[in-house]
């Protein structure tokens, strides 16, 4: 799944692919607002930490399968 993340006061948004689902991200972005950091780790294991007063916004992929064959 994608997830990107805009800091406020910062052109370039964090992009990241992560093995969690949506709902696991949503409820990460939801404890973060509530005063703690946002804390979220990619498909290749590295952490990335972003406190919560500098989110701006954070938007979630969509889950989906990889295809296979020719026309994938």
């Amino acid at each position: 799944m994608e997830v990107r993340i805009g800091i406020q006061n910062v052109a370039r948004e964090i992009q990241l692919e992560t093995h969690s689902t949506a709902d696991e991200v949503a409820a990460a972005v939801a404890d973060a607002v509530a005063g703690a950091t946002l804390e979220l780790t990619d498909i290749k294991g590295r952490r990335v930490v972003v406190p919560a007063g500098a989110l701006g916004y954070v938007e979630i992929g969509e889950e989906s399968k990889r295809r296979v064959g020719f026309g994938a």
